[in-house]
């Protein structure tokens, strides 16, 4: 970026322009322009001109100037949409002297369209030669060096329209996302599930361990919270005799930001009556290699310098076995004394509260001591009840749940389980969890009435699966950070 002084010099010359084009009864920001081709459509339909040949075809198009340079009664433009770029050759012989001069006078950075025939110049560049040019947007404020371009992590992320101007990457990732999304939805939908749109104000938060948003809804004079989950509305949706239910939308959660966390991001959360926890394994699978294939036409791809085959068999790993391991206590079960666990966690620096149970201490182990190190896919399954209050107990071991996160390059990116539909265990888990938030826990959960009514209906046995589609776009774009994944991340409040 030019530095303040320099760009301060260059923003006022701009203004200058800007005044001078509106005293000479020039607006710089009209409406509409009756564009007959877009860049590619010029480039592909006249792709076959030879050099120096005229095809006598005129077109209007439009784009931004990114690149100018002028030689005497000539100038070259390259104009950019997106990606697509044309060169436009400006001459006093087509435009006149006084629009050329006139012309000569926009800025790097400015909209144009420009009205002229179709051509391939001597040394074979595909251009339009214009005989009018008509300015669309004054651009105020300079673009960044062609040298040294946009780098600045914090400015890219600020301003993303500056970095999707001057940086391949930013557009690449932003249609990336555009596919995987599609590709999601397309694939539940052919799975026979129904998309959905649940409510965003809740009178109560729920669905997931996190610490919500809180707003006040003044008409009704009451607080209301940003969902952390849709997973209690879609559950209930199975209590009215829907089968197979999907949301692909925002959720929200006041935590921290860091690379892997936004407070309002994206997830693919569905519900399907009869199922259960190993048939959304089915499911997980199917939904990435599908997003993979529309994505990036192939299932072996690098993640941060991994080379991941999502082709291979995705393998099963029982969080406690995987614990176990870490740790060196083959023995270790989640019947053990608590202080001997605490004493365990100590020994490997782990912090703990002293609310917490055996269940949530191993969980804490797990994710300080063996999460980073899975790589190859892997469903980490059978989590303790104490960690998950809306799960089915295991059908073999009541200690712990029918649940999986699926684990790749040390990260998560799903969360499923067969769904407890017993409504007075529900009920009891609740209100542990209301009693753990009544003790200072801000991610436990509450009692929400409505839902547990709408439990003592019957709830059909099913299973539920939330997928991070902001993570998903990391790994298959091979994206450090989840700021290069999101347009719009969340950032500390900025001074202008």
């Amino acid at each position: 970026m030019p530095d303040p002084e320099d760009r301060s010099a260059v923003e006022r010359a701009r203004r200058e322009k800007l005044a001078k084009l509106r005293a000479a009864g020039t607006d710089p920001y009209p409406t509409g322009f009756g564009r007959t081709h877009t860049l590619a459509e010029v480039a592909e339909r006249w792709s076959r001109l030879a050099a120096g040949e005229e095809s006598g075809d005129t077109v209007q198009v439009a784009g931004r100037i990114v690149l100018k340079r002028a030689m005497g009664k000539l100038a070259f433009w390259t104009l950019r949409q997106g990606d697509d770029e044309l060169q436009a050759m400006l001459t006093v012989q087509s435009l006149g002297a006084g629009r050329f001069e006139r012309a000569l006078e926009l800025d790097l950075g400015d909209w144009v369209g420009v009205h002229g025939e179709v051509i391939r110049t001597r040394r074979g560049e595909l251009s339009v030669r214009p005989d009018r040019v008509e300015l669309l947007a004054k651009a105020l404020r300079p673009l960044p060096d062609k040298w040294k371009g946009l780098t600045d992590v914090e400015v890219r992320s600020r301003q993303r329209e500056l970095d999707l101007i001057v940086n391949p990457a930013a557009r690449a990732a932003a249609r990336l996302r555009s596919t995987i999304v599609r590709s999601l939805r397309e694939s539940m939908v052919a799975r026979g599930y129904v998309e959905v749109e649940t409510p965003i104000l809740l009178p109560v938060p729920g669905g997931a361990l996190a610490r919500p948003f809180v707003t006040h809804h003044n008409a009704l004079d009451t607080d209301l919270y940003l969902r952390v989950a849709c997973e209690l509305y879609l559950k209930r949706l199975l209590v009215g005799g829907m089968d197979r239910v999907f949301e692909l939308n925002r959720v929200f959660r006041n935590e921290g930001i860091d690379s892997r966390h936004n407070p309002e991001f994206t997830m693919l959360e569905s519900n399907a009556a009869f199922q259960d926890y190993r048939d959304m394994m089915t499911l997980a699978r199917g939904v990435i290699l599908e997003a993979a294939d529309a994505a990036l036409g192939r299932r072996t791809i690098e993640y941060q310098g991994q080379v991941l085959d999502l082709d291979a068999e995705w393998r099963e790993a029982p969080l406690l076995e995987l614990v176990r391991a870490a740790t060196g206590e083959p023995e270790l079960a989640y019947d053990w004394p608590l202080e001997r666990v605490r004493e365990i966690c100590d020994a490997m620096k782990v912090p703990w509260e002293p609310g917490w149970g055996v269940g949530k201490l191993v969980l804490e182990l797990y994710e300080h001591h063996v999460e980073g190190s899975i790589v190859e896919p892997t469903f980490v399954t059978d989590y303790p009840v104490e960690v998950s209050p809306l799960a089915h107990p295991h059908r073999d071991d009541p200690s712990v749940t029918e649940r999986f996160e699926l684990i790749i390059g040390g990260r998560e990116y799903a969360n499923c389980f067969s769904e407890l539909t017993d409504p007075d265990e529900q009920r009891m888990r609740m209100e542990e969890q209301a009693r753990a938030k009544a003790g200072g826990d801000e991610e436990a959960m509450v009692v929400d009435e409505a839902y547990l009514r709408a439990l003592e209906l019957g709830l059909p046995p099913n299973a539920g699966l939330g997928i991070g589609v902001d993570r998903l776009v990391m790994l298959l774009g091979n994206l450090s950070s989840i700021r290069e994944a999101i347009l719009f991340p969340q950032l500390r409040p900025e001074e202008l």
